[in-house]
This record gives C-alpha cells, structure tokens and sequence, in this order.
C-alpha cells in the first residue's frame, strides 16, 4: 500500500466533519471489502450519494482515499487517510496541539515533530507499504489474512512498541510514551541524532552506556529485536535506545540468538570506528546472567 507524499498539517485543517464521517466509514468497513462500494459509503455514513462522490472527490484530492475499477468500482483507505484519522483523534482529545516538520522517514514508519503540552514526537506506523509479505517473516503478531492486513499490523506494530516503552520508560533510557491511537504513538521529543552521525569523545563510556541498557531491558523481560547504531540516539552524554516494535521476550524460542545479533551488531559498530573491542560470548553472558 503505497504513499505517495507525507501528510501535512495543511491537509488535516482543511477537512470538514463529513469528509471525516467518510473516512471514519472507509475505515470500518475495510474490515469487509479491500475496495469499498459506494452504496456501503452511503448506508454507515447516511449521506446521499452525490454528498459521499462529493466527499470521496474531495478526499483523493488529498491524497487520502484511493479508487479503483478492479475487481469492481470501488475505494480504499490509504496510509495518508488513517494517519488523519489517528492525528484527528489525537487533536480532539487535547494531546496534540499542533504537528509539525517531518524530522524521521523509515521503512516502516513517519516520524513527525509535534506540539502537545510540550514539544512532542509522533511516530505513524507504516508496516506493509512497500511489500507486506516481506515484513511477514520477521513479525510474529502480523496477521495472516485480514481484507487490508497494513491497517492490522500498523496498529500492532504500534501497540507492539507503546508496550515496550510503557514497559521500560522507568527505568531503561528510552522515549517516553504519552498516547497511542490506531498505528499512532505520541513520546516525548529526543533531541541529538542517531549513534551512526554522532561523534564521540568517549567511546567506552557510551557503549558501556548502552550495554547497561540492554541488560536492564532483558531483565524486564524485553529483548530489541533490531538493535544497531541506527537505533541509538546520543542527546549530549544521554544515550536513548529507539524503534521497539519487534521487541520478543526472553522466552522466545530465538531468543539467545537475536540477542547475540543485537549486541553483536552495537560491539561490531564500535570495534570498527572507535577500536573499543569487548568478547561478545562475555557481554550476552552478563546480559543474560
């Protein structure tokens, strides 16, 4: 399910209460149809059928709905369109305020600046964009068969992650959860950049800095699951550990290993940029205990 452009602040100001009764529909009813008829449209949301092409118009012009003719005429929900849907909700319930500048694009997820009582981040979850079988085999909790499956794993991949963070933010270096809505997570705002673009005057200091990190989140039962220096931020001399949707428990059938590639991953970044080597089979066993 592609997306063609990110979603502005500008789009979700200019819409009006029926495009989101529409939007809202399109959502429901994706759990019967991939592609969803005009006469549904018009029996959930109660609008004429002049009023809902109106309305559907004035939605793909946004770059919020799709159409189609095949297999039979027909719309769709795309990634812009649940992303206002999320934002809406958000809005309405007073923890956003305003969004701002795209400051993050991944490939499975948007990462926006935010207003809320304080500057804030939010993170779209885009699992499945560009091929959702490929994402498949690396997500346990993804759903088999479902009319739109993206819709599904977005929002577990968001509940995946808010959990993690909710699980850790007291007492392991990560953002720290404010709300959640449909694929959406609101955290607190990490300044810095990622531990590939930041230059370090004390190495050993940071990687001992993480790998106390690692150990603190093992022993609350959450293994990363895509750790590498890509998700490491480094704020001044705070080190925050990012990106937990993936996350597994040490009960995990794979659990020893993805830890060894997640710690091997970090010690190989360090031994090759800073030559500050540590024996991998020493760190997991002082991971693990």
């Amino acid at each position: 399910m592609m997306q063609k452009m990110p979603l502005s602040a500008d789009v979700i100001r200019s819409l009006q209460p029926y495009d989101i009764r529409v939007l809202l529909a399109l959502e429901r009813l994706t759990r019967r149809f991939e592609w969803v008829p005009v006469d549904d449209l018009k029996g959930v949301t109660r609008l004429s059928e002049k009023e809902v092409e109106y309305r559907l118009g004035r939605l793909m012009a946004r770059d919020l709905v799709r159409f189609d003719t095949v297999p039979y005429r027909g719309y769709a929900l795309i990634f812009n369109g649940l992303d206002t849907l999320a934002l809406h909700a958000l809005t309405g319930r007073g923890t956003l305020r305003a969004l701002g500048s795209l400051i993050g694009e991944g490939k499975e997820a948007l990462v926006f600046e935010g207003l809320g009582l304080a500057p804030v981040a939010i993170k779209l979850h885009h699992v499945g964009q560009r091929s959702f079988q490929s994402v498949r085999l690396n997500r346990d909790y993804l759903p088999e068969r479902t009319h739109c499956p993206w819709i599904h794993a977005s929002r577990l991949s968001a509940e995946q992650e808010f959990d993690a963070l909710t699980r850790l933010q007291s007492n392991v270096p990560v953002p720290e959860p404010i709300a959640i809505d449909r694929h959406a997570i609101v955290m607190d705002l990490i300044g810095g950049t990622t531990l590939n673009r930041a230059p370090l005057d004390d190495p050993e200091t940071v990687l001992e800095s993480i790998l106390d990190a690692v150990r603190e989140a093992y022993r609350l039962g959450v293994i990363h699951n895509d750790l590498s220096e890509f998700n490491v931020m480094i704020d001044g001399d705070r080190v925050v550990l990012i990106d937990w949707p993936q996350w597994i428990g040490p009960d995990h059938p794979n659990a020893r290993a993805i830890l060894e590639r997640d710690l091997d991953n970090i010690l190989t970044y360090f031994a090759r940029k800073y030559r500050v080597s540590r024996d991998l089979t020493r760190v997991v066993e002082s991971v693990v205990g």
